[in-house]
């Protein structure tokens, strides 16, 4: 295996408004752009040529990673005019590969984050002659996810949209968001339109007859979609739970860069993240949280399992837990902000303005 197409073309409009400046793939977890954890983990497994088939906010892709030459890759890039689904984006990016018709393509989303044995989920493409393989995970509740149900070899039966019924749950078996594609398969996939691989392509290829294989491998797999997911998973990447060769430092309690600061007495735990330029000022706490880029946590102030903007300022004593705070804005002192809170790029929340409890 030597190739791979990455899904990049997503608005990420669930993580908004963390993503109104940067693409989803982009944002740092443990340090760095998600994307970079993804490109190592596939260059550990043997790939050495990567299609991103980007959309949204495309022209940040190429100035950050270029060639890929600083990761050991050869990278080319191909935007989406109009999106197309993921489907359609395989197919859109499949010009740019060099594969043989029989030869296997490894395809994954841009926005999951796995402990995946890529080398097996290919192997077992071999192995049984598939058509494509599915990496699948199971999980405690289904009913968020499509089902794929699978005989005794692995081979897939059915695509099953999200439960309504529990008699629907008949499986705990779902579609984990990577690939192994026959070369010859994507070129199956009509082109210039949107098409969905989980709602036309692999219902249509099973309708067929083709051979679909489900791997099952339920090592970490975590979907990035959502603010409390992200930083759930770059806490998880820092303490090590979450497997990538590319978080720049040891793995533990906190990851601070370079060029951050912090307070002698401030406290950072479960993971937390101090970006590049960021402070964090005396006796501030920080838990299971990312502080990005150029962003001021002024002293007191205790923040939980939150994501804070590049350039964002936390006030003194203000308190947040679950909360995302864009780019640039401002808490000003002694606020109070509880789990769901999103603040928007650029804004500006007075001294005290906002709380849950009274002012005793």
């Amino acid at each position: 295996m030597t190739e791979a197409i990455l899904l990049v073309g997503g608005r990420g409009t669930r993580l908004r408004p963390l993503t109104v400046h940067t693409p989803k793939p982009m944002l740092p977890a443990a340090g760095v752009p998600f994307l970079t954890h993804q490109l190592a983990r596939a260059k550990a497994a043997g790939v050495d040529h990567i299609v991103l088939a980007t959309s949204y906010l495309a022209e940040v892709f190429e100035p950050h990673f270029g060639d890929g030459s600083a990761l050991g890759l050869h990278l080319e890039y191909v935007t989406e005019e109009e999106p197309l689904g993921t489907g359609g984006a395989i197919r859109n990016a499949a010009a740019h590969l060099h594969s043989a018709p029989e030869d296997p393509v490894l395809v994954f989303n841009g926005d999951i984050l796995t402990g995946l044995d890529i080398r097996r989920l290919v192997g077992t493409h071999r192995a049984t002659g598939a058509d494509v393989s599915l990496h699948l995970t199971q999980v405690t509740d289904p009913r968020a996810y499509g089902l794929v149900p699978t005989d005794g070899t692995g081979r897939v039966l059915a695509f099953l949209e999200k439960p309504q019924t529990p008699e629907e749950i008949v499986t705990d078996q779902i579609n984990a968001g990577a690939y192994v594609f026959r070369r010859s398969v994507i070129d199956t996939i009509p082109a210039g339109r949107p098409v969905s691989v989980e709602r036309e392509t692999f219902p249509d290829l099973l309708a067929a007859g083709a051979h679909l294989q489900g791997m099952v491998d339920s090592t970490y797999w975590l979907d990035l979609g959502t603010p409390a997911a992200f930083v759930r998973g770059s806490a998880d990447l820092v303490l090590g739970r979450a497997p990538s060769p590319a978080v720049p430092g040891r793995c533990g309690d906190r990851l601070v860069l370079p060029t951050a600061r912090v307070a002698g007495d401030a406290k950072l735990t479960g993971g937390t993240v101090v970006g590049e330029g960021a402070f964090v000022g005396e006796g501030a706490r920080v838990f299971g949280s990312t502080v990005l880029a150029g962003a001021v946590v002024e002293p007191g102030a205790v923040i939980t399992d939150s994501l804070i903007g590049a350039r964002a300022r936390i006030g003194e004593r203000s308190v947040l837990t679950g909360t995302v705070v864009g780019d640039g804005a401002v808490i000003g002192a002694d606020n109070e902000l509880r789990a769901g809170v999103r603040v928007w790029c650029d804004a500006r929340i007075p001294t005290g303005a906002l709380r849950f409890s009274s002012d005793e």
